[in-house]
């Protein structure tokens, strides 16, 4: 080898070494920029969270102490919170939203489950504009239905009952569902269900002993997002409630203090960390079956 090719090949790996340094350090720099952006978004989003727990445990003569870190420790506020005497129900809202919560997630998993499976596999016509309408229908903005529902619901005297809050929820809930259902029965397999008919199954025990095993990490996540989403609904719960039937989003809107103007601000952050922290704990428990769901039908 000359001279030549002996400088030409050294000058090629410098070369080389400084791509690579140029490559691991943008790829460093990039990493960097995930990780304070991902840490902005975690304080973003946990920053009101925190401080409602803060304010929750505080004294309420240090109601308004800007300290970021708990001072004057105390549970009087949750026993505030569930205090009846100044006409706040919180415990029995509780037991109305756990109620309207499970009965929604449970209907619309009925319905839900099924029309997802007949709008993925099997042929009909308009079969893609009734899902156009059962999407659609989640669009519709809740404050426009406010009015005819409490006409409609007046007229039959359904007023303050739970009915009327189950009902609508369930029409918020179920396009939801139905939609989360059809992505994934989509995905599945048909060879899967047409195996156990070879096998003898009738078309629903294939659908029940090899579909719904299958699906389950997907209607397990469903039913998640669907009671979330009753536990958290506010606006015609508001409008079409009653001191028996409340849920605990307008029991806490409602809260009243010991004096008439003020606001129980420590009760109120009280009552929302105990409503906030029994969701936490689920996502925290089933976040696997939760992340297998969501990515479920992602690969085949």
């Amino acid at each position: 080898m000359t001279a030549a090719e002996v400088t030409a090949a050294t000058e090629l790996r410098a070369e080389q070494d400084r791509g690579r340094k140029v490559a691991q350090n943008r790829e460093k720099w990039a990493q960097g920029r995930t990780y304070v952006s991902a840490g902005v978004i975690l304080i973003w989003c946990l920053a009101p969270a925190y401080w409602m727990v803060v304010t929750a445990f505080r004294d309420v003569g240090f109601t308004y102490d800007t300290s970021l870190l708990p001072t004057h420790v105390t549970l009087d506020n949750f026993n505030t919170a569930f205090d009846t005497s100044f006409g706040n129900h919180f415990g029995q809202a509780l037991l109305n939203s756990v109620f309207i919560g499970l009965v929604v997630t449970l209907v619309s998993l009925l319905i839900g489950v099924f029309a997802a499976y007949a709008l993925a596999r099997l042929n009909f016509r308009f079969k893609y504009l009734v899902l156009g309408f059962i999407l659609g229908a989640s669009m519709f903005p809740g404050v426009a239905l406010i009015t005819p529902l409490f006409q409609l619901f007046t007229n039959i005297g359904w007023i303050g009952t739970y009915q009327a809050l189950i009902i609508p929820n369930i029409s918020f809930v179920l396009p939801l569902t139905v939609y989360t259902m059809t992505s994934f029965f989509r995905e599945m397999p048909w060879e899967l269900e047409e195996s156990a008919r070879v096998d003898g199954c009738t078309q629903g025990q294939a659908f029940r002993k090899v579909i719904m095993p299958l699906a389950a990490p997907a209607i397990f996540t469903t039913a998640i997002l669907a009671f979330i989403s009753s536990w958290n609904e506010f606006l015609i719960a508001s409008q079409l409630s009653s001191d028996r039937t409340q849920p605990v989003t307008v029991a806490i809107a409602s809260f009243a203090g010991a004096q008439p103007n003020q606001i129980p601000y420590t009760a109120i952050m009280a009552a929302g960390t105990i409503v906030t922290v029994p969701l936490v704990i689920l996502v925290l428990v089933f976040q696997r079956k939760i992340v297998a769901g969501l990515t479920a039908g992602a690969v085949k």
